[in-house]
């Protein structure tokens, strides 16, 4: 991820602000259509759900230029999501829902470098989140951890 991705990346994200509300409901509508499966780990309001969806999101393309904030976040929202059942698949199609609801919401602003853009951003947070979650497996799944139960 370079510089001018960032910027895209944000600038991108600042157009839908405004539409965080409908953008949170088609990325929901899409996820679990994609994965029926996922609705389960999903418990609560899920208007709730998808402010906290767009806060997150917020945050992290606020601060890619400052890893020293943004990675500590992705790996304790890693390690989270690892404790609520979410699998390295559902990493893959969370990240389809999230482009095509930026296609969606963007229309003809979604251009093929933004996309390219948003890609390399997904998969830098979908690799910080999977590193975690594995780290977090092995401590549980330790034997020395067992043996402490």
């Amino acid at each position: 991820m370079n510089a001018h991705q960032v910027q895209l990346v944000q600038h991108s994200f600042a157009q839908v602000q405004p539409i965080a509300e409908i953008a949170s409901d088609l990325f929901y509508a899409r996820l679990f259509e994609l994965d029926p499966a996922l609705k389960p780990l999903f418990r609560g309001n899920m208007q709730a759900q998808g402010h906290k969806l767009m806060m997150m999101l917020g945050v992290a393309v606020a601060n890619l230029n400052k890893p020293e904030v943004v990675m500590p976040a992705l790996q304790r929202l890693g390690e989270r999501h690892a404790g609520y059942g979410v699998t390295e698949a559902h990493y893959a199609t969370v990240g389809e829902a999230l482009l095509w609801t930026l296609q969606e919401g963007l229309g003809e602003a979604f251009t093929a470098e933004v996309r390219l853009a948003w890609e390399a951003v997904y998969g830098l947070v979908a690799e910080t989140m999977q590193q975690a979650a594995r780290r977090m497996t092995a401590l549980t799944e330790s034997p020395i951890r067992s043996s402490l139960s």
